[in-house]
C-alpha cells in the first residue's frame, strides 16, 4: 500500500491541521546544526518522492517567475534523542498506512553513495540522524507524542 493523498484530497486552501495525513521529521537533538539540517533534508527528499500528493502546486510571483511547489500539508521538524528516534522509527515501520524514510548515520560518514550502501549493508541495527514519517494524523501524533520542535 502506497501512502499519499489522492488528487481530490490536495487542498491548499485548508489549514495544515485539517489534512488527513501528518508529516514529521525527527532529528537527533545532539547533532550540530549543519548535520541536523543535512539529515532532515535527505529524509525529506526521499519522502517527497515516496508520498504522492505531498507537494502543492507551483507558485508564481508577481513578475511571473515560478517557484516549485512546497508541502501543502506542512511538515514539523521535531527533536529527539537518537535512542528515541530509533524507537519511534521501529513503531512507525510496523504501523499500517505510515511511510518512513530515514537518514542513517552512515549517510554522513562518506561522500560516496556506493560506500554508504556497503556500510548500511554490513549493519543489522542502524542508528539514525533523522527519520521522516507520514501517516494518518492520529497515528503520527501517537508516535511522536509531545516531542518538541527542533530549535
Amino acid at each position: 500500500m502506497r501512502v499519499g493523498f489522492e488528487p481530490e484530497e490536495v487542498d491548499p486552501t485548508i489549514s495544515t491541521r485539517e489534512a488527513r495525513l501528518k508529516w514529521v521529521i525527527l532529528v537527533d537533538e545532539a547533532l550540530p546544526a549543519g548535520r541536523a539540517v543535512n539529515a532532515a533534508v535527505c529524509a525529506a527528499s526521499a519522502t517527497a518522492v515516496g508520498v504522492r500528493g505531498l507537494l502543492g502546486p507551483d507558485a508564481k510571483d508577481a513578475s511571473g517567475q515560478l517557484h516549485p511547489g512546497l508541502p501543502w500539508a506542512g511538515c514539523s521538524i521535531l527533536a529527539a534523542s537518537a535512542e528515541r528516534i530509533a524507537e519511534i522509527r521501529a513503531k512507525a515501520v510496523e504501523s499500517l498506512g505510515v511511510f518512513v524514510a530515514d537518514t542513517p548515520v552512515q549517510a554522513q560518514a562518506t561522500r560516496v553513495y556506493d560506500e554508504y550502501l556497503r556500510q548500511v549493508g554490513e549493519e543489522t541495527s542502524l542508528d539514525y540522524c533523522a527519520v521522516s514519517i507520514v501517516g494518518p494524523r492520529n497515528r503520527v501524533d501517537k508516535l511522536v507524542k509531545k516531542l518538541p520542535l527542533l530549535s
